[in-house]
């Protein structure tokens, strides 16, 4: 358990910078923003495109790890969204408050930390999870609160929530990248080295952007905040571990990256969703700075399980 929390421990100090450089406003919330698109627009993506290019996409696709995480994840969607309807919240609200408890940082802190710990075999199911949670659950809760507000569903809601998914540089790396390794194209050395040197500022700068975002939250909310970080950090793991080894048998290794990826803390992205539509920006801010804090003991403790068993 040491020697794994040793290992995680300098991707959290990286946290604990961009925090400590928000907080003194050495690096201020502009450069904060700009600092998030640089990795967004182009370290992520040149790291995820390459990651993509390098799997066997004929066994990328496994049904049973799709369901497994699907049914994992809508099960915790459901319990969060039971949760907030019995409190009396709106739909909208409600739905913001299970879209909280079960979306990870999959894309700034999964992909670069996971890899790194467990290895390259890593980046295939860590794909999948980041796909399912951007095309899948990205869409619901778009389509929830914009239905709960205009009290029904259209093909002009439809058209740029299409357009988002298809713009989304995650996407467009990730699937760009599959198509090169279906192709079977080869990798000319100087490109790859051009993106493994602009993919090796992902790990650094999303990290740091993180902490330097987090400085800039206060803990308001606190109640429903603690609710929704433990529904993160413990029940959506607990649901998919349930899901992939017990009902859909996932192959073990794939199964314990998957669980890894549902421990991590609350998205920054659902912020931004949150802000966007104008629903529980507060409990959504304060979940991720909770959510942040506490995956400091109970990542490592995953992974420690995950690896031991």
């Amino acid at each position: 358990m040491l020697e794994i929390f040793l290992k995680t421990l300098p991707f959290f100090l990286l946290i604990g910078t961009g925090w400590l450089a928000g907080w003194t406003r050495f690096f201020p919330q502009e450069a904060t923003g700009w600092l998030t698109k640089f990795v967004f627009y182009f370290a992520l993506s040149a790291m995820l495109f390459r990651f993509a290019a390098s799997v066997d996409v004929q066994r990328l696709f496994d049904p049973a790890f799709v369901m497994a995480y699907l049914g994992g994840s809508l099960a915790v969607w459901a319990l969060a969204m039971t949760v907030a309807r019995w409190r009396g919240l709106p739909l909208a609200e409600a739905a913001m408050e299970a879209h909280t408890a079960m979306i990870g940082n999959t894309g700034f802190l999964g992909v670069p930390m996971l890899v790194v710990l467990l290895g390259e075999s890593a980046i295939g199911p860590v794909l999948m999870v980041l796909t399912i949670d951007l095309v899948v659950f990205s869409t619901l809760i778009t389509l929830l609160v914009t239905g709960a507000r205009q009290g029904r569903i259209t093909l002009a809601t439809i058209g740029p929530l299409a357009r988002g998914i298809v713009a989304n540089p995650m996407i467009v790396s990730m699937v760009a990248g599959l198509l090169w390794a279906r192709l079977h194209l080869p990798m000319p050395a100087a490109l790859d080295e051009f993106l493994s040197l602009l993919g090796a500022a992902a790990t650094p700068g999303a990290l740091f952007a993180i902490g330097a975002s987090l400085a800039g939250r206060s803990a308001e909310r606190l109640g429903p905040a603690l609710w929704l970080s433990a529904a993160k950090l413990i029940l959506h793991p607990l649901a998919v571990a349930i899901a992939a080894l017990l009902i859909f048998d996932v192959e073990p290794f794939s199964a314990g990256v998957m669980i890894t990826a549902a421990s991590l803390p609350v998205a920054g992205n659902v912020y931004i969703l949150a802000q966007y539509f104008g629903v529980a920006a507060h409990r959504v801010s304060t979940a991720i700075l909770i959510s942040t804090a506490a995956s400091i003991a109970t990542l490592p403790a995953v992974i420690h399980w995950i690896t031991k068993g």
